[in-house]
């Protein structure tokens, strides 16, 4: 027999409160998200001293890509300011900062919620969390060891062959980043539409009715984020998307399955 807590409440009677509930004031509620602010801005902070130690060493590896699609001779950045090295390192360490912390923000975060969840929601959080840090650095590695070696000398290519680039530190750093910061986003979309699906605003049938126009959406989207206009690029966007569509409609299945069984274990 299941815990009565799990029972869905009465029509018209207000819903169970959260299992172990702590009542608190507003004030509470505000001294504990100062809290987990504090330790979490501590957490990034370690993370930006980590970083920044490793500046310019993180800035000429994440460039690497960049170099090599450049000429012999020519595999060099430029900077046009005496400032410009010190704030792309900086931005680098708050970057590689956040990046490294990442886990420990999303626990914290954790910690602020979890209070006011029932034990299925609680018991899902934490896969979501999980699942969803990890896609965001595959995405990221998958930017810089599938997609940026093939879309750079692309890039370069357009040019002509008489054609001399001028790179520049800053410059060149904002479109990787900007790059894996968008690939990273198009991994998350299994979490996204699997935590939209456990809040009930899709269903699977939704999802697969309209999986033609959401390929055609993708597509479309992968020709605005992508850099290059070449179909190889552009495929390089396009079928993670599509893949990850898939992905989404099987966990959204699978939560679904688990909010249809609960009324049944609980009779």
């Amino acid at each position: 027999m299941s815990d009565p807590a799990e029972t869905p409440p009465a029509e018209g009677s207000d819903p169970p409160p959260p299992e172990a509930e702590v009542r608190a004031s507003f004030f509470d509620h505000l001294t504990e998200l100062r809290i987990r602010l504090v330790r979490a801005l501590l957490g990034i902070a370690v993370g930006v001293a980590v970083a920044g130690w490793f500046s310019e060493r993180l800035f000429r590896y994440v460039m690497q890509p960049v170099l090599d699609s450049l000429p012999e001779g020519q595999r060099a950045l430029n900077y046009t300011s005496y400032l410009e090295p010190f704030l792309v390192y900086l931005k680098v360490a708050i970057y590689g900062g956040a990046f490294l912390a990442a886990p420990w923000v999303l626990f914290q975060l954790w910690l602020f919620i979890a209070p006011g969840l029932y034990k299925r929601e609680k018991k899902l959080v934490i896969p979501f969390v999980a699942i969803g840090t990890l896609l965001f650095y595959c995405g990221i590695a998958f930017t810089y060891f599938a997609v940026m070696p093939f879309a750079f000398p692309a890039l370069a290519s357009i040019a002509g062959p008489d054609m001399k680039p001028l790179l520049t530190m800053r410059e060149q750093l904002t479109l990787v980043l900007a790059m894996m910061l968008g690939f990273g986003l198009v991994f998350e979309i299994p979490v996204i539409i699997a935590f939209l699906a456990m809040i009930g605003m899709v269903t699977p049938e939704f999802l697969a009715k309209y999986r033609r126009h959401a390929w055609i959406v993708n597509v479309i989207l992968a020709a605005l984020i992508t850099p290059t206009g070449d179909p190889f690029n552009l495929f390089l966007m396009a079928a993670p998307m599509i893949v990850f569509y898939e992905v989404g409609i099987l966990a959204a299945r699978v939560v679904g399955k688990k909010k249809a069984v609960e009324p049944a274990t609980a009779s």
